[in-house]
């Protein structure tokens, strides 16, 4: 069954005969990608590295070439203003309008936690939705480094933001030094019971995650307790060496959050077990957590676990054995020879021909993020000039994205959204009964258009189509826009059926007239012809094809 049969299954539709090629990357390889460069390959790669790319970035990609472009995706980034008060005028401290983070928080003022948690919430929306002012993929690393090195629930934003900076700074950078940092964060001893990790209670929560989601992963089943790569004595002897470790609460920004108390620590020998050659770890009081890090990092197999997830995050869920040896492999070899940076990891992805394969285009269900924003970003709709009501409306969009299952800062288990890892459903997990219905009102929502404290969020589809290259012959409207929204060119019955809501039983050339006496100043074919091109965009938006990316 094909991506499109599949997908039209699931939504309960007649099935198409396949028009797609089923999974076949045999001839593909990690080498640079040396084939044509169009707006299919342009917008393949901008939608899988950005979220939603609009028309005049996808052109721009063709014109600067994939190298360019691929530059472009990679460079550094200021870091994010951070969040504000958009809300809240009871803070002694911190007027409505300005930053918190520099602040303790007060558990004394009513409201306080729970608007610096809605601040945070917009936040990581408006952090995405400014990402859209530039090809980069910095933003799209940091909800993988999200899913991955997993936190949840934050009832302390503070901690969270320090932590979700963390993210976005280490987006591209070292592995090895991103698993130090993330290790002793505040948010993560929260989440995984690091703070509450003693000599005289060991906690093991932090040291199993380490291995299994964070680093290295489990590996087939090899005995009781022995799980290839690694075993539960050296869960449990890790878990000693990384005690010591807690958190304040009060402290403001200038101190630091996370702390070491070595009276708290297990200044004792640990023994690893042969998994990881029986190696003794001798007392390293605050340094030890490096120590332990250092000692997993010598394992080949963390660079091919996380070459995995990198893979699973951009490509595609399943990885075969051809993928495994050709594509894995020497991911997990240029990261070991660069010292586990990421970004050289990621290029050579990215820019490779195995990436541009035909058969990789719409071959995974878009989850909510990818979705919402490719409304957002494609059509280009207007945000209000207020920052303030920019972070009323962001808050709406997060809301409506936790809706759809897709709640940033509330993952539902340490091993994130269940549609990047469960078999054999993956990312068809994004569509069932509860989150299609929400998807097609969101859709038609931004079409209608809403209000939101006087603004009015829409599309302006007359503006919008004007700008496309010829909107004047129908055939080339609705295939330019199938491409901007579609992953896989349109099907002739599928035109024909998209042609019918703007030509219902007439010719091709009506069109043509219609629309150019209006470009020609009739305006009272206004209306209809707004009519018309809402109806078809909104049909599009519905349409299995716009899920797939």
């Amino acid at each position: 069954m094909n991506r499109r049969t599949s997908i039209a299954k699931i939504f309960g539709q007649p099935q198409q005969k396949a028009s797609t090629p089923t999974m076949q990357t045999t001839n593909s390889s990690l080498n640079p990608y040396q084939g044509e460069w169009t707006l299919e390959q342009a917008a393949h790669l901008l939608r899988r590295t950005t979220f939603g790319p609009t028309p005049a970035q996808i052109k721009q990609a063709v014109t600067d070439g994939l190298t360019a472009t691929v530059e472009k995706l990679l460079e550094d980034q200021p870091q994010p203003e951070p969040p504000i008060y958009f809300n809240f005028f009871d803070d002694p401290e911190v007027p409505n309008g300005e930053t918190w983070i520099n602040s303790i928080e007060d558990n004394d003022i009513a409201g306080l936690r729970a608007k610096r948690r809605q601040s945070l919430l917009a936040w990581t929306i408006k952090n995405i939705q400014d990402s859209s002012q530039r090809i980069n993929i910095r933003e799209k690393m940091t909800l993988f480094w999200h899913n991955h090195f997993v936190v949840s629930n934050p009832t302390r934003s503070r901690m969270f933001y320090e932590y979700y900076t963390k993210l976005q700074k280490n987006a591209l950078g070292n592995f090895k030094t991103f698993v130090e940092e993330i290790t002793v964060d505040a948010a993560m001893l929260g989440f995984l019971n690091g703070r509450q990790n003693s000599r005289n209670a060991p906690n093991e929560n932090y040291s199993r995650e380490l291995l299994e989601l964070f680093t290295i992963g489990k590996g087939p089943l090899a005995g009781p307790g022995d799980y290839t790569n690694y075993t539960e004595q050296d869960v449990s002897e890790l878990a000693r060496a990384l005690t010591g470790w807690r958190t304040n609460l009060a402290q403001g920004q200038d101190a630091n959050i996370s702390y070491f108390v070595s009276n708290r620590h297990d200044t004792g020998t640990k023994q690893l077990s042969p998994r990881f050659d029986n190696i003794v770890i001798s007392d390293g009081g605050a340094e030890e957590y490096k120590n332990v890090i250092a000692i997993i990092f010598q394992k080949a197999e963390v660079a091919r676990f996380i070459s995995r997830k990198i893979y699973n995050w951009f490509l595609h869920a399943e990885i075969t054995s051809e993928v495994e040896a050709n594509i894995i492999e020497p991911m997990a070899q240029l990261m070991i020879a660069d010292n586990y940076e990421i970004k050289s990891v990621v290029k050579a992805l990215i820019r490779s021909e195995h990436f541009f394969a035909q058969t990789f285009r719409g071959c995974m269900v878009n989850h909510p993020a990818d979705f919402y924003f490719k409304i957002l970003n494609t059509f280009q709709l207007a945000m209000p000039d207020d920052p303030l009501h920019k972070y009323r409306l962001y808050l709406v969009f997060y809301r409506q994205l936790a809706n759809m299952e897709m709640a940033f800062l509330y993952h539902p288990t340490v091993a994130g959204w269940k549609a990047f890892y469960q078999a054999p459903q993956y990312t068809k997990i994004w569509i069932n009964s509860v989150s299609l219905p929400l998807r097609q009102t969101a859709s038609d929502r931004f079409i209608n258009g809403f209000n939101n404290n006087g603004f009015r969020v829409e599309l302006n589809v007359l503006d919008f189509v004007a700008n496309l290259d010829n909107p004047t012959d129908p055939n080339d409207l609705i295939n330019e826009l199938a491409g901007l929204l579609f992953s896989q060119a349109i099907t002739s019955a599928q035109l024909s059926a998209l042609k019918s809501i703007i030509l219902p039983g007439i010719e091709d050339y009506n069109w043509t007239v219609e629309y150019g006496d209006f470009l020609a100043g009739d305006d009272s074919l206004r209306g209809s012809i707004e009519n018309k091109l809402q109806a078809l965009i909104k049909a599009m938006l519905r349409m299995p094809e716009f899920y797939l990316v």
